[in-house]
């Protein structure tokens, strides 16, 4: 029996617990038990919980020693550090050969071990700027809905908990149990495509005299670097160096996100057809667009909008 043992600390999430349980630890009439589940605490008793009830936790720490899977479901708030016990445990488990998984915020709980330096991860949307600069050791993985080393392994938001969680069964005992239990969960046995599509486009950010507002109001029209770079009188090369300084990315590289993140609002909110849509944001045919959009958002621009589409 593999013994999958949940770290969890006050406050601690229900829901992000929940997805670890609903895999792991949920017996169900017809399926195979393949796991052993339990939750400790590094002090026993009640634990806090974010819905306003506290649980009661009998396991401490030295549980951690003989677990198979060490799961995080969920680190809260995120600036917490690590106490020395909890960083011992955690260390003693993966040199023992424990695999460590965390679910959303849990990532910057394992960022805190060492274990992810010089190793790709990820975690919400929302928090990926704040692991990329309290952890620039680790390489995040902003699109990803998990990361598996196969010793470590993260996911993004508490939904992709689900998702890694599924995938680890897979993992362990086939895709055909796999999918039985994702069944009883009445969940799809895998997700296409990245979290890209969940977040929302970022906030409009203009640190070049104006430029970003122009250009975001010409979307429609046949716009080039070099149109952006006379509209500032500079040249191609300066306006690319002011880009890299002041926003990590090239011109052609916003533009053309600037575009997509425009054809998404119009999926949302309006009925126009694609190829509406991409003569309206300068991507001039519904095949381009196609392709633009897959390669940012990871999906194509009708499952985007049968997902987002507002009621």
């Amino acid at each position: 029996m593999h013994r999958v043992v949940a770290l969890v600390r006050p406050v601690q999430s229900t829901f992000e617990l929940g997805c670890a349980v609903e895999v792991f630890g949920t017996e169900r009439a017809g399926v195979p038990r393949h796991y052993e589940f339990e939750v400790c605490t590094e002090t026993p008793g009640a634990v806090p919980t974010s819905a306003g009830y506290a649980m009661h936790v009998s396991k401490g720490l030295s549980v951690l020693a003989s677990a198979d899977t060490v799961l995080i479901p969920g680190w809260l708030p995120v600036e917490a550090p690590l106490s020395a016990g909890v960083r011992r445990a955690l260390l003693r488990a993966h040199e023992c050969g424990a695999r460590l998984v965390t679910i959303c915020s849990g990532v910057f709980a394992l960022a805190r071990t060492g274990l992810l330096d010089g190793r790709s991860a990820t975690t919400h949307w929302a928090r990926v700027a704040q692991l990329r600069r309290e952890f620039p050791q680790v390489r995040v993985e902003p699109d990803a809905l998990y990361v598996d080393h196969g010793d470590v392994a993260t996911s993004a938001g508490a939904g992709a908990g689900i998702e890694l969680c599924l995938h680890l069964v897979r993992k362990d005992h086939g895709a055909a149990h796999a999918a039985l239990v994702a069944r009883h969960m009445v969940m799809p046995p895998r997700r296409d495509g990245g979290q890209a599509r969940y977040a929302p486009p970022p906030p409009p950010e203009d640190a070049l005299g104006g430029l970003l507002e122009w250009a975001g109001a010409r979307l429609g029209e046949p716009l080039s670097v070099g149109d952006m770079a006379a509209h500032l009188n500079v040249s191609p090369r300066t306006l690319a160096r002011r880009f890299t300084g002041r926003l990590g990315t090239s011109p052609g590289a916003w533009l053309l996100a600037r575009r997509v993140a425009e054809a998404c609002t119009l999926l949302e909110e309006t009925d126009l057809p694609v190829v509406a849509i991409a003569a309206r944001v300068g991507l001039t045919s519904a095949v381009n667009l196609r392709r633009r959009f897959r390669a940012l958002v990871g999906t194509t621009p009708g499952e985007y909008r049968q997902t987002f589409r507002a009621s």
